[in-house]
């Protein structure tokens, strides 16, 4: 009878030693696909469904060893759905990546002085975000109102995932906008020549595509808003080729500047309707808080820079050194 009692025990531990090994084993077990493999799970898909998938990819060799670990951790079988990158680590590793909704990021960047129509140009082609935008609506399915959508992104990179919509990216970056917008105009000057936060975003648009350098934001903000202290026409280009829209050829010309548009500030008085891009936080504290100076004219000197004078005569000459001397 003891020998009995002792071969059932023995043969128990071995038993025991053999299913460790195994449940180690199984652990182990690596998903065979190549690196970073993606993976869609479907909405409702379950465990089951899932290892006989990777089992028809030849991802794994059999689906039962799996199966009972899951009975042994139920969490395994809670999968989200979404796309997910697979690596050739363990197949519960891959799995628990599912469990906690590890899906692949895909990042969305609005560059600052992009123009509205850049942005949805992007949106049309960034994988696996859904184009839900309703173009004759966007303001209002944006910011909630009926007004143009122009200036109101911030410019930065956005995270989403797949089959993730276009409209609640864009509504991330409006949010950040209409905040950084609200925070600047807290702390605006008292002196501006315009009263309300959207002409600081329409002149901020404005700063941002004057010049590519940021040291020089504040001395265009300056220099605008002396002119628009003395009533003078802001008369920046930028504003000129956002009116031409898609009519504009990479060339201003004379009959640009002519040409009446309500953007075209050598032919209106003050600020153009709307913002002409997605201004920076920068450009806007320039627009509400603009340093100090008799500056009125800049002209570019070709390096991306420009000079900046006080009088007519001094821009003029300014103008002959680096713009006509350059032609000639």
């Amino acid at each position: 009878m003891l020998k009995v009692i002792l071969s059932v025990l023995l043969l128990a531990f071995f038993s025991s030693v053999i299913g460790y090994q195994q449940l180690q084993a199984t652990i182990q077990t690596p998903l065979k696909v190549a690196t970073n493999t993606q993976f869609k799970v479907e909405k409702g898909t379950g465990f089951n469904k899932l290892c006989r998938q990777w089992q028809q990819q030849q991802w794994l060799e059999d689906c039962w060893r799996f199966q009972i670990l899951a009975k042994l951790d139920p969490t395994l079988t809670d999968l989200k759905a979404g796309l997910y990158e697979l690596s050739a680590d363990s197949v519960i590793n891959n799995i628990k990546k599912i469990n906690q909704g590890e899906q692949i990021s895909f990042s969305f960047t609005i560059i600052e002085g992009q123009a509205l129509r850049d942005v949805l140009n992007t949106v049309k082609i960034a994988p696996h975000l859904q184009n839900d935008l309703k173009l004759e609506q966007l303001g209002e399915q944006i910011i909630g109102k009926q007004t143009h959508l122009e200036g109101w992104l911030f410019p930065d990179t956005y995270h989403y995932h797949s089959n993730d919509n276009a409209s609640s990216l864009l509504k991330r970056a409006a949010q950040k906008m209409q905040q950084t917008l609200a925070d600047a105009w807290q702390q605006r000057a008292s002196d501006l020549p315009y009263d309300t936060a959207y002409e600081a975003l329409i002149m901020a648009s404005i700063i941002e595509k004057e010049t590519a350098l940021a040291s020089e934001r504040p001395l265009i903000a300056s220099a605008f808003i002396n002119r628009l202290n003395t009533n003078m026409r802001l008369q920046t280009d930028p504003t000129v080729i956002y009116g031409l829209g898609e009519g504009f050829d990479g060339d201003i010309k004379r009959k640009d500047l002519r040409n009446y548009t309500p953007y075209n500030t050598y032919r209106i008085n003050g600020l153009p309707p709307t913002p002409i891009a997605m201004p920076s936080k920068e450009a806007i504290l320039a627009a509400v808080n603009p340093p100090k100076s008799e500056y009125v004219y800049f002209v570019a000197k070709g390096d991306g820079s420009h000079q900046f004078s006080t009088t007519l005569k001094q821009h003029n000459a300014a103008v002959n050194q680096y713009i006509l001397n350059k032609k000639n």
